[in-house]
């Protein structure tokens, strides 16, 4: 037992050249310490330090908006996030839609609802209603198409999907956000 305890010793230096040299400085006291990392609550020119504030939080907020157009994951809202709702985003941006266009048919179908011929609008109306219901049409298809996919894809889907589908494919693409990263006609894989 004690042979392996003085094995285990280090042996000691046998000259002065191999110790370590001193820091070179005192060390300071402690009183000194807490003088060094005091600093004023409030900023000697708060003005500037506002305005660093905000030119900080500006900077971040552009980033987060520009994190979110690219669609990177870290900057997406908890509504977007996943790869499934990635799915679906790519999905609907690949795919023509009607309901994209009923925002625009809808305004055109107003104001010719305020011509005063009746006939002008009795078929403004019935073009609408007949828009609408074609909206919804290639709404279910678009619906049916992309669970089918995403259930091969990814077995269990998350609650939700057909209703962000449905409010992405309503919107003008060139105004969705996160902005769509494929082309039309390129379906996700």
């Amino acid at each position: 037992m004690a042979r392996r305890a003085e094995s285990a010793a280090p042996a000691a230096p046998e000259t002065d050249e191999h110790l370590p040299a001193g820091k070179g400085r005192a060390t300071p006291s402690r009183a000194e310490r807490e003088a060094a990392r005091k600093r004023p609550l409030v900023p000697a020119d708060r003005k500037a330090a506002a305005k660093d504030a905000r030119a900080k939080n500006a900077e971040a907020r552009e980033r987060a908006r520009l994190g979110m157009a690219a669609g990177d994951e870290r900057y997406l809202t908890q509504r977007d996030r996943g790869p499934q709702r990635r799915f679906v985003r790519e999905y609907v941006d690949a795919r023509f839609t009607v309901a994209e266009f009923l925002m625009p048919v809808m305004l055109v179908i107003i104001v010719f609802t305020f011509v005063p011929v009746p006939a002008l609008q009795y078929y403004g109306i019935i073009v609408l209603w007949a828009f609408f219901a074609l909206a919804i049409i290639d709404s279910a298809i678009m619906v049916f198409t992309m669970k089918r996919r995403l259930r091969a894809k990814f077995g269990e889907l998350e609650r939700g999907l057909t209703w962000y589908a449905v409010m992405r494919a309503l919107q003008f693409r060139m105004i969705r956000i996160p902005k769509p990263q494929n082309k039309r006609g390129q379906y996700p894989a």
